[in-house]
């Protein structure tokens, strides 16, 4: 149960990553990070590594969009 609400916390981290690719969306990023955080702690507590997984990847794509970006942008 633990891994199915981690992914649901990664998709949901995800619908707001995507758009958040666009050049001048990158703030969006900052509102997604708590969330795949939430998502990485629930998947550790599952006997299952999908979900965590899952939003460790989510967590990456943000992060690089966001190093890329400076921060902001």
């Amino acid at each position: 149960m633990l891994n199915i609400l981690s992914i649901l916390f990664g998709i949901v981290s995800l619908v707001i990553v995507i758009p958040a690719t666009i050049p001048m969306l990158g703030w969006a990023n900052w509102f997604a990070l708590p969330l795949i955080v939430v998502g990485i702690l629930i998947g550790q507590m599952s006997s299952s590594n999908g979900g965590r997984n899952f939003c460790i990847v989510v967590l990456l794509i943000a992060t690089i969009r966001l190093s890329l970006g400076g921060g902001f942008i």
